[in-house]
């Protein structure tokens, strides 16, 4: 092996070493808390309409597959497709704040108050105006996500270093060009921030968007077993839609990676 991929090889070890040990407790107290559970109701003998063992979670939701599958995928459509719209126009309305402190002034406080609108009282009024089709639950998803990648971006861009604005505007740039050089990339670490946050909370939105009234999704099935006391499928949604928040979390780090490594990087050191 050359010098040179050695040294790659080293400095590429240490972050995966470092992810590895991170996830290392995180995994072992989740192992305990399961054991727990399990043991719990071996030996308390307590129904499983009430609280099913880990096992029997485990086993409902392999012989229910495919209907979770399903229904996984249609909340993860919901998902996608509000969140991209929830993106957009985080993007647009922050980059308008950015260059007009005008609008700064007058949209910052409109996006406190769109987190203000509690969740439980819109959901059902999106249906009730909308119909039980995509739209309300889209709707849903971009309301419930759209503030923290907003209240990001528009941080994230006040946070640029003014010397190096200063120095940019006294060689001739364009604000468009001290936009590009300076201010979109101080955002982005906070933008990836929010992201993660938002991602989380689509998936949640979506699925209480379908708990409130839809034809699929693991909400509206969450809703259905709940309602005929299948305890242990309703719990085998919940690890489901964990899992499917999990990893779009995850997903976001091979983003920021691919998009901006030197956050990475930095984050390393």
């Amino acid at each position: 092996m050359s010098p040179v991929r050695a040294d790659r090889t080293r400095d590429a070890s240490p972050p995966a070493r470092t992810t590895i040990s991170r996830a290392v407790p995180a995994v072992a107290v989740a192992a305990a808390l399961v054991a727990t559970w399990q043991m719990y109701v071996a030996v308390s003998g307590v129904r499983p309409q009430v609280l099913p063992s880990p096992a029997r979670v485990v086993e409902q939701g392999w012989q229910y597959r495919d209907a979770l599958t399903s229904n996984a995928w249609a909340t993860l459509q919901v998902t996608f497709v509000g969140f991209a719209l929830s993106l957009a126009c985080a993007w647009a309305l922050a980059i308008a704040v950015d260059f007009s402190p005008r609008l700064r002034t007058a949209f910052v406080p409109l996006f406190v108050v769109s987190q203000t609108l509690p969740i439980v009282a819109i959901a059902p009024l999106m249906i009730i105006w909308f119909g039980f089709g995509l739209l309300p639950k889209v709707l849903v998803v971009a309301l419930v996500t759209f503030f923290p990648m907003a209240i990001g971006l528009v941080e994230g861009f006040a946070s640029a270093p003014r010397d190096s604005s200063a120095l940019l505007r006294s060689m001739g740039a364009s604000r468009w060009q001290q936009f590009r050089y300076v201010r979109l990339p101080s955002a982005l670490p906070r933008f990836f921030t929010s992201l993660r946050i938002g991602i989380t909370y689509a998936v949640v939105g979506a699925v209480f968007a379908e708990y409130v009234g839809a034809s699929e999704g693991l909400g509206i099935f969450m809703s259905i077993q709940k309602n005929s006391f299948r305890t242990d499928l309703v719990l085998a949604a919940v690890a489901v839609t964990a899992a499917v928040s999990v990893a779009l979390y995850v997903s976001t780090f091979a983003v920021e990676r691919a998009v901006a490594p030197w956050i990475s990087e930095e984050g390393v050191r």
